[in-house]
């Protein structure tokens, strides 16, 4: 259970300090007295690791890909905008240049359970392909895609793409033969 801890600015000596808890509930908001703040309204010796909520986090993901990023290469967002938990994404991913995927669009499905992101999220290939750290039916295998085997709290759906994509390019699978374009797992 980690809480995301604010201090706002209210006046000169004042500050509110308000703690989220995960899914939302709001604990607080607490007025602290003659708090002494460093630049940027950071709160000396209060010396705590703070940990993102998952919902937080996946809004901010959400955000990132609604807006747009990077050279549009990939791209993400929700694949059930009423899905209040947030689990089910879908990517896209343009094939890089001087590869059997050069233009290529490829569709994949991403699931963030509720232990997203201390775990990894699952994902498969929509659109048929051939790389070396695919299985048969479509899924990203955890073990020869080693940022999924490797995964760490701090990356996030837009890394996993573009690295999906980079391996794409790699010496073993810029070459690899292709399904017919168009063809879908079942």
């Amino acid at each position: 259970w980690a809480l995301r801890i604010s201090v706002l600015p209210a006046a000169e000596q004042y500050s509110f300090l308000y703690a989220t808890a995960p899914e939302g509930f709001l604990l607080g908001p607490t007025l602290l007295h003659k708090v002494e703040r460093a630049p940027g309204h950071i709160v000396k010796g209060l010396a705590m690791s703070v940990t993102v909520p998952r919902s937080f986090r996946l809004l901010e993901e959400l955000d990132r890909g609604e807006k747009g990023f990077g050279d549009g290469t990939v791209s993400y967002g929700m694949e059930d905008p009423d899905d209040i938990h947030m689990r089910s994404w879908t990517g896209t991913i343009i094939g890089p240049p001087n590869t059997v995927h050069d233009g290529r669009i490829y569709s994949l499905k991403l699931h963030c359970d509720l232990n997203y992101p201390e775990q990894p999220p699952k994902i498969w290939f929509k659109s048929r392909i051939n790389l070396s750290c695919v299985d048969r039916d479509g899924r990203v295998d955890p073990i020869k895609f080693l940022m999924l085997g490797n995964w760490k709290r701090e990356y996030t759906l837009e890394q996993l793409l573009t690295e999906i994509r980079r391996e794409m390019s790699s010496p073993t699978n810029r070459k690899l033969p292709q399904p017919p374009e168009g063809t879908t797992y079942n």
